[in-house]
């Protein structure tokens, strides 16, 4: 949540700042603004609500500065308002900043004790007045800016301007991500890749407890004691264009449509017909040692705890090793048993999700092999793990998830066959059966995509429908719960995903003509369960959208039916979220809500 743009160079430094900022609105935000030194004055712009209201404010011919700060906020302490918005300013200190500074209230107390007075809200300011008052003793920027820091509890990522130092950028961060660009002649700082990618490929991922200080030409970083650090430099291969709409009228449907290539991108140089999958990011956390796992421990938020439900009936299933799937935010307030045998899989699209970090500390803490599933490159839970499983999704700019969700289902199911070789839990024959399964699938979920049409004018029909539900058994148990999460999220319609046999068990009691029930009913063992559960909600009158293969659809039954093409038992649920996805898409499209940036959410959740 929350982005942050610097620039220092040649160029004019306000196109940079909003440029960036429109390319970090997948963040989530509810304000925004910009500062920048010119003719050695700071002007700074703010505005509520979206970045259109701050550049219908900014005359860009009057700004011709080459140094400045941008950020768009998503509140936290203090309302939404524009004098709570960031950049705040104290003396010479020009600040942005995400995270959340835990003990503000007490560095308040005493800012105001020695005369401080504030403005706004926000616990930035209160760093802008702790630098500035540290700035008093040390005379220069970067000692005052440690000095400060050393105070501080929480997290932050921050960008600091000095109003009479027109050269200098100044940075730390701790907790939440900030990216360093090294152009020509230019320098950008930015909490994420998008924001910079139209200006350079080389980036630096800075850690936990890097400070620093960039200008035009160079840049320097140290560590939280003030030493000298050196840091790699990264060439980011995606293409700027990946981050635009390419003709889709909405992001997510651009991301939806992407599933077969990026599902081939995961896949690629993964499996083989002679070697079955290969996985040479785990060869130095196991190598040729015996695989001394007797648990493996999923930690994980939202969609991406939906990926992790899924994985655990393929891997106990195929490696008869048990399973736990924990929601981050509840997994690091018990006392859980980890130990030096549990693997942990921390799944993260950003790899900044502040819960799902926070687990995967704890687990590591505690003796944990930890291996990460995550699109981001560089990120945190990547610096973090002993091994980290990309997804390579490409940047998913929706703030649903899509095809994240389907590519992290990929990557799993190629660390289940993986770990199944390992144990010599799997045939080669059957090993084999699955490698060509899996090579088929970027065209299944493609044919899986034709079904479009069909959804959209479903779509027309329950549109006013509220609540909708969801039924699934099995693997498809968590599609369930990720097609209800996608309704909710951008359609704003009351969904609820169960597991069908839980029925009976209360949920039948919503059933009525006037509660839609979209079950999945792929081939298999449960296939006859899920016809029984689909008689008892249409006995009670309920509209009832099946998808499955044509073959599996009972006669007479059912208001609508999707068909899905034929494929492996294990390869369904990344077939079936599909239409689940064009299904919220298009409900939420003919409602006219804000698809790619629905209402209080964010795409990265880095603040607990």
């Amino acid at each position: 949540m929350c982005g942050i743009v610097g620039y220092i160079g040649d160029r004019s430094a306000i196109s940079v700042l909003l440029d960036g900022l429109q390319h970090l609105e997948y963040r989530g935000y509810d304000s925004a603004g910009v500062a920048v030194i010119q003719d050695d004055q700071v002007i700074t712009h703010r505005s509520v609500g979206k970045l259109a209201n701050l550049i219908q404010k900014i005359d860009r011919r009057e700004l011709h500065g080459t140094v400045g700060i941008g950020h768009t906020r998503w509140a936290t302490h203090g309302r939404p308002t524009e004098v709570n918005a960031h950049p705040h300013q104290e003396g010479r200190v020009v600040l942005v900043h995400n995270g959340i500074i835990e003990n503000y209230l007490d560095l308040r107390r005493k800012l105001e004790k020695l005369g401080h007075s504030f403005t706004s809200e926000t616990d930035t300011e209160i760093l802008c007045h702790l630098v500035a008052e540290q700035l008093k003793k040390t005379k220069q920027m970067q000692p005052a800016i440690q000095k400060a820091l050393a105070l501080v509890e929480g997290s932050y990522a921050i960008v600091v301007m000095d109003a009479e130092d027109p050269d200098r950028l100044y940075f730390a961060r701790q907790g939440s991500p900030l990216v360093l660009g090294l152009g020509e002649k230019e320098n950008i700082l930015a909490s994420d890749v998008p924001a910079i990618l139209a200006y350079t490929r080389k980036m630096v991922f800075l850690e936990d407890g890097d400070r620093g200080v960039i200008s035009a030409k160079k840049f320097e970083i140290f560590d939280a004691k003030g030493k000298p650090v050196k840091r790699k430099v990264a060439q980011i291969d995606w293409d700027p264009v990946m981050a635009e709409k390419g003709g889709y009228k909405h992001f997510m449907l651009k991301e939806i449509f992407e599933q077969p290539k990026v599902i081939g991108d995961t896949l690629a140089g993964r499996i083989s017909a002679k070697h079955g999958v290969v996985l040479p990011e785990l060869a130095e956390l196991f190598g040729s040692k015996k695989f001394d796992v007797d648990h493996i421990q999923f930690v994980a938020c939202g969609t991406s705890w939906h990926a992790a439900g899924v994985a655990r009936y393929w891997i106990e299933s195929l490696c008869g090793i048990p399973v736990s799937v924990d929601l981050a935010s509840e997994f690091r307030y018990r006392n859980p048993v980890i130990g030096k045998k549990t693997l942990c899989v921390a799944i993260s699209q950003s790899g900044e999700t502040a819960d799902t970090l926070a687990a995967a500390q704890l687990a590591k803490r505690r003796g944990a092999k930890l291996i990460a599933v995550c699109n981001v490159q560089g990120s945190s839970v990547t610096r973090l793990a002993h091994a980290t499983l990309y997804t390579r999704a490409g940047p998913e700019i929706g703030v649903a998830s899509t095809k994240a969700f389907t590519t992290q289902l990929t990557v799993l199911w190629l660390l289940t066959l993986w770990l199944s070789r390992k144990l010599k839990k799997i045939k080669t024959a059957a090993l084999e059966q699955e490698v060509k399964a899996l090579k088929r699938l970027p065209g299944l979920v493609q044919t899986s995509l034709e079904s479009h049409n069909e959804v959209r004018a479903l779509a027309k029909q329950f549109m006013n429908a509220s609540p909708v539900l969801f039924i699934g058994r099995g693997t498809h148990y968590p599609v369930v719960l990720e097609g209800a999460l996608k309704l909710k999220e951008i359609a704003y319609i009351h969904a609820e995903g169960f597991a069908a046999g839980e029925l009976k068990h209360g949920p039948i009691a919503l059933v009525d003509q006037d509660v839609p029930v979209i079950a999945l009913l792929p081939q298999g063992d449960l296939l006859e369960k899920m016809i029984s559960n689909i008689q008892e909600v249409a006995a009670r009158g309920a509209s009832v959208l099946m998808i499955g293969e044509k073959n599996c659809f009972p006669k007479g039954m059912g208001t609508a039916h999707i068909p899905m093409p034929k494929a492996s038992s294990y390869l369904t649920p990344i077939l079936y979220v599909v239409p689940l996805q064009l299904f919220a898409y298009d409900i939420a499209d003919q409602m006219g809500t804000d698809i790619d940036q629905p209402r209080n959410l964010a795409k990265s959740v880095t603040v607990e």
